[in-house]
């Protein structure tokens, strides 16, 4: 590896400007970032669009669209992986690259910071990295673990520990738990002194896609068929969906009761019951959740004329993200979020509980919902002994969380040493890079491969 540090010391200066990607199944988070000063990033659509009038809409132009029924979506990103590049290599040129893009840069002058999922298969890694080098040409670049990149958050600050005003972050979190619950799937992941524990990564295939099919089947059995409106169900989850403390007891308040004799709950609503008004694409382009009201409902249902489109929401607040804690709801053959928690844990050290339980963060969309993080600390004190803490806490942006961590870490001593240049790629080749990226984002990351 002589040779490798040769070449570094006597290639070109590193660049002063970083691309830091966070790069979602739902949303990139990009923005900009030097030694003096960090942007806020932007969180783009990573989707190609299709309306019903043919119009195509490439990432942040889909907010430029008015009328989302029958929208049709192509996505580069699957189950959490990079695996159409040429949808992805269109998005980004957008944003990036072209002559009128919102972020436009230089690749041959800026270094590249790119978001991966644990555990990534080594294929995809390769194509990545080739793509980054040989299609983009970026003259620096490092690919890491979304989880391991929240480590360079400050994590104290998160879980709202008492210490002093002035304390500074310097290094990445000794020991955290990180879970990711996003667009495509869920994970768990230790994460100690900046390092994923792969072989405590555990995955739960329910993320806010899954959910919001969930959520589409019940409109469409027990209302309208809103199969070819999932943009607008997915607005109505993340804006009526919340998750339940008492599961069985909504359930019951929600229960009609038998034929002919409803329940009075159910009538009043129990105060779970929500009116949603569906967006009609000439005045109103996103639905508006409000207060149920019994006497409208039931004077529509009677033939009564309405100038809305109007659904009760009921059950469907609920039920829908429930999944997270119960997939078997549905059939899927996977333990539930507390579970997983246990199962990642358990195949560490007993001695390294303590402080991953006491240390939680939850980040991805899907921790938006109400309640989320008061049931998820429910569920995991139930599972563990009675002497261990357990602390679980929210970024205030749990969207951008893993984008500021990879920013802070862009920022520190660690990228120098890590990072690949182009002139490497090019001697080494793309499984030196591999091996290289393998060894993480430890304190003692200078070591080479």
């Amino acid at each position: 590896m002589a040779g490798g540090k040769k070449s570094r010391a006597s290639g070109p200066t590193p660049p002063s400007t970083t691309l830091v990607l966070d790069n979602g199944a739902n949303t990139i988070k990009a923005g900009f970032v030097t030694q003096t000063k960090t942007d806020e990033p932007r969180v783009i659509p990573n989707c190609l669009a299709r309306d019903r009038h043919k119009k195509v809409y490439v990432g942040s132009e889909l907010d430029k669209c008015k009328d989302f029924g029958e929208i049709v979506f192509r996505r580069p990103v699957e189950k959490g992986f990079i695996v159409n590049w040429e949808a992805q290599k269109e998005i980004w040129d957008r944003e990036f690259f072209d002559e009128k893009a919102p972020q436009r840069c230089d690749p041959s002058e800026t270094r590249l910071v790119l978001s991966e999922q644990p555990n990534s298969l080594p294929a995809l890694q390769t194509h990545c990295d080739q793509m980054v080098f040989e299609e983009f040409g970026f003259s620096s670049y490092y690919r890491g673990p979304a989880s391991a990149f929240n480590a360079y958050n400050d994590i104290q600050g998160i879980l709202k520990t008492p210490r002093a005003p002035d304390a500074v972050v310097e290094r990445p979190a000794e020991v955290l738990l990180l879970i990711d619950s996003g667009y495509s799937h869920t994970t768990v992941t230790p994460v100690l002194q900046g390092r994923p524990l792969h072989q405590a990564v555990r995955r739960l295939d329910v993320g806010g896609k899954l959910m919001t099919n969930y959520l589409t089947r019940l409109l469409s059995v027990r209302h309208f068929d809103m199969r070819n409106d999932t943009y607008v169900v997915n607005e109505m989850k993340e804006t009526a969906c919340y998750v339940s403390l008492d599961f069985k007891g909504d359930l019951d308040k929600t229960w009609k009761g038998t034929r002919g004799e409803k329940r009075p709950d159910y009538i009043s609503g129990a105060g779970i019951a929500k009116d949603y008004v569906l967006p009609d694409s000439h005045t109103r382009f996103h639905g508006i959740i409000r207060e149920y009201e019994p006497c409208v409902s039931s004077r529509i249902r009677k033939g009564g004329v309405s100038t809305e489109d109007v659904l009760t929401l009921r059950n469907e607040r609920f039920v829908v993200p429930e999944l997270l804690f119960h997939p078997s709801d549905i059939g899927i053959r996977q333990p539930g979020l507390g579970d997983l928690v246990m199962q990642s844990i358990s195949v560490l050290p007993v001695g390294l509980w303590p402080g991953l339980l006491a240390n939680i963060v939850v980040v991805g969309g899907n921790s938006l919902f109400d309640n989320f993080i008061q049931r998820l600390q429910t569920e995991i004190l139930e599972r563990v002994p009675d002497a261990c803490i357990v602390r679980v806490a929210r970024p205030e942006d749990p969207i951008t969380s893993t984008w500021h961590g990879a920013a802070n870490f862009a920022k520190h001593a660690h990228i120098e040493r890590l990072a690949v240049t182009k002139q490497e790629y090019e001697e080494y080749g793309a499984a030196w890079v591999g091996r290289k990226f393998a060894t993480g984002l430890g304190v003692d990351g200078d070591k080479q491969p």
